[in-house]
C-alpha cells in the first residue's frame, strides 16, 4: 500500500449506483467473500466475460498475476476503514490475453446487510511519443511565426513563417536584434515588452500592432505578438521566446465595424439632402479614399419628384442629368475634380450607361489606366485629370433607398498607393447605403416640408385690415426646417358695429396634418364669428369641433396604427374691440394671456382665466372685458415667443414686455424688432405676434335713438336717421337709410320686446343697428306675389350690404351695414 498509486482516497462513501452510471467504465461490485455478485455491460465490454459467468464466481479468476493474499487484505481493510484504493492491475481477457487497467475499489458499503465492494476499471492506454524530427519539422513549419531572443535580445532562431512575415532572410537575422532589423515596425515597443518579460518572467499575450513586410511595404498587416521567459532546469532565465502569427483579416473586420458603427453617427446627422451628402464625403476622405465625389439626380435636388427610375416605370433616359451635391479631396482646391459642387454632370465610369443607376451594383476598378480607349473616348478631361493626379483606382456606387435610385458616389484613391479590393467595395456600399436612406428622408421630409409651409402661408391671412378700430401688425416666423413646420395661426375679423376680431391661436404637433388643422380651426373661428358669437360661447363651439376632428381620426384607424398625426387638440385666444365703448372682450383656450401697453408705456398682462385646451371637452369658458384706452397696444402671441431656448415661460414673458415698451414707435417696425429680439436664432416651434393699436370711434361719428314701442313713432324715427345721414353728408344713402330703418324699427315693434334703441355709426361703412329686449331670431322669408307682408328682411337684405343679427345680454341687435360711396 506504499505504491503511489496506492494513496487514491476516497473522503465519503461512494454510494454504487453513482459509479454504476459511469458509462465510459466496467465495473463489478465484490461480496466481502471476493465473489462477483454485480457485472455491468462496460466490464463484459472490456473483458470479455458475459454476466451469465460472472455472476456467483469468485473475482480472482481475472487477475493475471498471482495476487498476494496479504497486499489484498491490506486493500480490503483500507477500504472498510472509509479510505478507497486504486492502481494498476493486469487482468485476463476472455480470449487469453492480458489487459493492463486502472483498477479503483471503492470504500466499503452494504446491500441488504451485506458488506460489498464496487470495483470499477478503465484500460490503460499508451502515451504517445514525437520523434525529434518531427518536433522539428512542427516548430519549423507552424503557420505561427516563432523566434528565440537571448538576453541582449538577438536572435538565436527563428521558423520559416516569421521569415517569411518580416521578409528577412534568416541569415540577416541571426545575431541581430529587432529594431535593427525593421525600423519602424515598432521595434522599441516590442523590444520593450522583452525586456519586461525576462525582468519579471510574466509572459506578455496578444499583443496586437499594425505592420509591414519588405515583400509588401506598401500594405499594411496586423500581428498578434506573445512573448514568454526561457528557463533552464536551474531556474535561470537565458532568454525570451515569442510567437507571432497574422491577424489582418480580423482586425479588418474589427476595423470595418467600427468604421461603420462611426459612420452611423457622422452621416446624416440633419435633415438637409446637400449637407448629409457632404458628410458622406467628409467622412471617407482620408479614412477610405483621397477622392469622392456625389452626384445626386436634379429632381433628388429639385424635390419634384421622387428623383427615380423603378424597373418597372419603363425605358431609362439616355444620360443621368444628375449635379454634383458633394465633394471632398485630399488636394486643397479639389483639382482632382472637373466639376464643382453645384455644376450639372452626367459622369458614369466607362462602359457603363444609366443602366448601372438601374442595376445597383457597384464598380469597382482596382488598376485605373487613363489611356484606356473608352476613358479617353467618352471621358477625356477626366482622364486627363486622372492622369496629372496619379488616380490609379476606382470604386463607384450607386446610391439607392426604398427602391429608389438617388445618384451615384464614386471612391478614388491616389496618395494612397494600395489599390481597392473586393472587400472595399463592401465598405463603399455600406457607407453608401447608409447616406442613402439618410438622403431619402431628407429629401422626403424637405417635400413635405416645403409643402406644409406653401399650405400654412396661404392659409395665413394674406392681408391684415382692422379698419378705422384697429391698427394691425404681424409676424410670423415657421419652425426650423429639422424640427417640421407647426400649427400657429393668427387673424384679425371685422364684426358688425365697427368692432373687431382678434384671434391667435396654436395646432398640437408638427407636419402636414397640423397645418392643414389649423387650416380648418382658421376657418370655423371665421364662420362663428361672423355669427357674432361671444369669445366664450365660440371657444366652446370650437372645442366641440376639436372632438369632432380628433373622433374622425380615431374612426379612420389613425390612432389604431399609432400614427404620430393624429389631430389632439390646440390652444386658442379669442377677442372682440368695440372702438364706440372701448371694451375689449376676450376668452382663451390654454393659451397665454395678452400683453396691453398703455400710451403712456406701462406693460400688463391681464388676468383672465386660462380655460382648457380644444379638444378636452366637457369644461366651460369664461370671457373677460376690459377697458381700453384709445392708443393702447395689444398683443396676442403664441407660446413659441416666450418659451426660448431656457424654455423658461416667466423669464420669456419679462423679454416680451421689456421689447414691447414702446407704445409710440411705428408698429410694423416694434413688431418685428420684438420678434427678433426674443427669438434669434431658429425655434424648434412656429412663432407668431399680432400687435393691435387702438381708436376710439368718436361721439360724432355715433347716433341713437330711443325708440317708444308705438308704430307711430316709426315715422319720426326714420325722419331723424335721414336727417343725420344727411348732415354726414351722405345725402345719397338717404332713402336706402329710411326705408331699411323703416324695417326694422317697424318689425322690433311689432315683434320684440321693449326697450326699443336705433343706433347708426359712421366708419368705414354706414351702419344701422336697432336693439331690442326679445332673444327671438329674426327669419328671412320669401314672400309669395299674395301675400300682404314678409318681405321686410328680404328688402333689407337687397338694399343693404350686409345684415345680421347679434345677441347681447340684454337681448339682440339686428343690424344692416351700407357701403359709403367713394369710401
Amino acid at each position: 500500500m506504499d505504491s503511489p498509486r496506492e494513496d487514491f482516497d476516497v473522503s465519503t462513501t461512494v454510494r454504487p449506483h453513482g459509479l454504476l452510471d459511469a458509462a465510459s467504465d466496467a465495473a463489478a461490485v465484490l461480496s466481502a467473500e471476493g465473489d462477483v455478485v454485480g457485472w455491468t455491460r462496460g466490464a463484459e465490454a472490456l473483458l470479455g466475460h458475459p454476466a451469465v459467468t460472472m455472476l456467483g464466481s469468485p473475482a480472482v479468476r481475472l487477475l493475471a498475476k498471482r495476487v498476494d493474499p496479504a497486499r489484498a487484505a491490506g486493500v480490503a481493510e483500507r477500504c472498510r476503514s472509509g479510505m478507497g484504493w486504486s492502481g494498476l492491475v493486469p487482468l485476463r481477457h476472455l480470449d487469453g490475453r492480458s489487459v493492463v487497467v486502472d483498477l479503483r475499489v471503492s470504500a466499503a458499503f452494504r446491500i441488504g446487510g451485506a458488506e460489498c465492494f464496487l470495483v470499477s476499471a478503465r484500460e490503460q492506454r499508451p502515451q504517445w511519443t514525437v520523434g525529434q524530427s518531427v518536433l522539428d519539422g512542427f516548430l519549423t513549419r507552424s503557420p505561427i511565426g516563432m523566434a528565440v531572443m537571448d538576453l541582449d535580445l538577438r536572435y538565436v532562431w527563428l521558423n520559416d513563417t516569421l521569415e517569411q512575415f518580416g521578409g528577412v532572410p534568416r541569415e540577416q537575422r541571426l545575431g541581430r536584434r529587432l529594431s535593427e532589423l525593421l525600423p519602424g515596425l515598432q521595434g522599441t515597443t516590442i523590444e520593450g515588452l522583452m525586456r519586461k518579460v525576462l525582468t519579471t518572467r510574466e509572459p506578455v499575450t496578444d499583443y496586437e500592432y499594425l505592420g509591414w513586410s519588405w515583400s509588401d511595404p506598401h500594405r499594411q498587416r496586423a500581428y498578434s505578438t506573445s512573448f514568454f521567459p526561457l528557463v533552464d532546469p536551474d531556474d535561470t532565465v537565458t532568454g525570451v521566446c515569442y510567437l507571432v502569427s497574422d491577424v489582418t483579416e480580423r482586425w479588418n473586420a474589427r476595423q470595418l465595424l467600427s468604421l461603420v458603427n462611426e459612420a452611423g453617427t457622422r452621416i446624416g446627422t440633419t435633415l438637409d439632402v446637400l449637407r448629409t451628402a457632404q458628410e458622406l464625403a467628409d467622412f471617407a476622405v482620408p479614412r477610405f479614399a483621397d477622392f469622392v465625389i456625389v452626384d445626386l439626380l436634379e429632381p433628388v435636388l429639385s424635390n419634384e419628384g421622387h428623383g427615380t427610375w423603378l424597373p418597372d416605370a419603363g425605358p431609362a433616359p439616355d444620360r443621368a442629368v444628375m449635379r454634383r451635391a458633394a465633394l471632398r479631396t485630399v488636394r486643397e482646391g479639389s483639382p482632382e475634380a472637373v466639376a464643382g459642387i453645384g455644376d450639372q454632370v452626367d459622369f458614369l465610369p466607362p462602359p457603363h450607361g444609366v443602366d448601372l443607376l438601374i442595376s445597383g451594383e457597384p464598380v469597382l476598378v482596382p488598376e485605373l489606366d487613363p489611356d484606356d480607349r473608352q476613358w479617353a473616348l467618352e471621358q477625356p478631361a477626366r482622364a486627363a485629370r486622372i492622369r496629372d493626379f496619379g488616380l490609379h483606382t476606382l470604386i463607384s456606387v450607386p446610391m439607392r433607398a426604398r427602391n429608389t435610385v438617388l445618384g451615384l458616389t464614386t471612391f478614388a484613391r491616389s496618395l494612397n498607393p494600395i489599390s481597392f479590393e473586393p472587400d472595399d467595395v463592401l465598405l463603399a456600399q455600406e457607407l453608401v447605403a447608409r447616406a442613402a436612406v439618410c438622403v431619402d428622408n431628407a429629401r422626403r421630409y424637405t417635400r413635405e416640408h416645403t409643402a406644409a409651409v406653401t399650405l400654412q402661408r396661404s392659409l395665413l391671412p394674406q392681408a391684415l385690415t382692422g379698419g378705422t378700430a384697429l391698427e394691425v401688425a404681424s409676424c410670423y416666423l415657421p419652425a426650423d426646417a429639422t424640427d417640421g413646420v407647426g400649427g400657429d395661426w393668427f387673424d384679425v375679423i371685422p364684426l358688425s358695429g365697427s368692432r373687431v376680431g382678434l384671434v391667435v391661436g396654436d395646432v398640437v404637433g408638427h407636419g402636414l396634418t397640423a397645418a392643414a388643422s389649423m387650416g380648418r380651426l382658421r376657418t370655423a373661428v371665421q364662420t362663428l364669428a361672423d355669427m357674432d358669437m361671444p369669445p366664450d360661447d365660440l371657444l366652446a363651439h370650437l372645442d366641440d369641433l376639436v372632438l369632432r376632428l380628433g373622433e374622425e381620426e380615431e374612426g379612420k384607424g389613425a390612432v389604431a396604427e399609432g400614427s404620430s398625426d393624429t389631430f389632439v387638440g390646440a390652444t386658442c385666444l379669442y377677442a372682440v374691440y368695440d372702438p364706440v365703448t372701448r371694451r375689449c372682450a376676450m376668452a382663451r383656450a390654454g393659451h397665454p394671456p395678452p400683453v396691453v401697453v398703455s400710451p403712456e408705456g406701462r406693460v400688463h398682462f391681464p388676468e383672465i382665466p386660462a380655460g382648457p385646451p380644444l379638444g378636452l371637452g366637457g369644461m366651460a369658458f369664461e370671457a373677460t372685458e376690459i377697458e381700453l384706452a384709445e392708443g393702447s397696444l395689444f398683443g396676442l402671441y403664441t407660446d413659441g415667443l416666450i418659451e426660448g431656448a431656457d424654455q423658461d415661460v416667466d423669464l420669456g414673458m419679462a423679454r416680451l414686455r421689456g421689447a414691447l415698451a414702446c407704445p409710440g414707435a411705428d408698429l410694423e417696425t416694434l413688431c418685428t424688432s420684438a420678434v427678433r429680439q426674443l427669438v434669434p436664432v431658429p425655434q424648434p416651434d412656429d412663432i407668431a405676434l399680432l400687435l393691435a393699436r387702438t381708436h376710439a370711434l368718436g361721439a360724432g361719428n355715433v347716433v341713437s335713438w330711443d325708440v317708444p314701442a308705438d308704430p307711430a313713432a316709426v315715422a319720426d324715427v326714420r325722419a331723424e336717421a335721414v336727417r343725420q345721414v344727411v348732415a354726414w353728408g351722405y345725402d345719397e344713402l338717404a332713402t336706402t337709410t329710411e326705408l331699411i330703418v323703416s324695417e326694422l324699427v317697424t318689425n322690433a315693434i311689432r315683434y320684440a320686446e321693449p326697450p326699443i334703441r336705433l343706433r347708426l355709426l359712421r366708419d368705414a361703412r354706414l351702419t344701422c343697428e336697432v336693439a331690442d329686449a326679445s332673444s327671438t331670431a329674426p327669419r328671412l322669408r320669401h314672400a309669395r306675389s299674395t301675400d300682404e307682408g314678409g318681405r321686410g328682411l328680404f328688402l333689407v337684405a337687397q338694399l343693404a350690404h350686409r345684415w345680421g343679427a347679434r345677441y347681447t345680454g340684454e337681448g339682440k341687435i339686428i343690424w344692416a351695414e351700407q357701403e359709403i360711396p367713394g369710401v
